[in-house]
């Protein structure tokens, strides 16, 4: 059964900390980073809510359904983001990695791929999740694809789903990866962060 409690996860170039109100200056310096509030398909708090969020996600924390990372540059503890464990169900050994954001400048560099290598990792060798799902908005095709990128099967859509904070209902793609499936996809990230760039 699922265990989740706060922990520290590094490799370079990143290194994931649990989330705390003192990131609140880094997050907001990361969103500007690209005005990433903007994006409607998004969770990016705008500089006024960002405490709201943290806030929101340590209270989920609380509530045993959410774990929330800071996620820093592990040479100079720049904030470069955040993500989660969320959606965490301990009875059947299931969990999903989400609210995920990363600085504009640090998007499409080995930063997500690190930061979900970590992740996955420790859900399935020390937590020992037989699943892990994702969750994106149907117009969210950056998130999308980085998401296919990391080896994860699409599993469907959920139709009229949530609220964006436009005030429109999205659609929601949901993918999943099994723990049979993680020693392939393991091997694939560490491939990935191989190569040279």
């Amino acid at each position: 059964m699922l265990n989740v409690q706060p922990v520290t996860l590094e490799q370079a170039p990143v290194r994931l900390v649990p989330l705390s109100l003192d990131h609140e200056a880094g997050l907001k310096a990361a969103a500007a980073d690209g005005e990433l509030w903007t994006l409607r398909v998004t969770s990016v708090p705008e500089p006024e809510q960002t405490r709201a969020y943290i806030e929101n996600a340590l209270a989920g924390q609380a509530a045993g359904h959410r774990l929330p990372f800071a996620v820093l540059d592990s040479a100079s503890g720049r904030v470069l983001g955040s993500s989660s464990y969320h959606d965490i169900v301990p009875g059947i050994d299931r969990l999903e990695i989400g609210w995920t954001w990363y600085a504009r400048s640090v998007q499409r560099s080995a930063v997500n791929t690190t930061a979900k290598l970590l992740l996955l990792t420790h859900a399935f060798e020390t937590l020992g999740a037989q699943l892990v799902g994702w969750r994106t908005d149907n117009y969210n095709f950056a998130s999308q694809r980085a998401i296919e990128r990391l080896g994860a099967k699409k599993d469907g859509v959920l139709r009229h789903h949530a609220l964006r904070r436009d005030g429109t209902v999205r659609d929601t793609v949901m993918y999943s990866l099994a723990a049979g499936e993680w020693p392939e996809v393991k091997a694939h990230l560490n491939w990935l962060l191989a190569r040279p760039r």
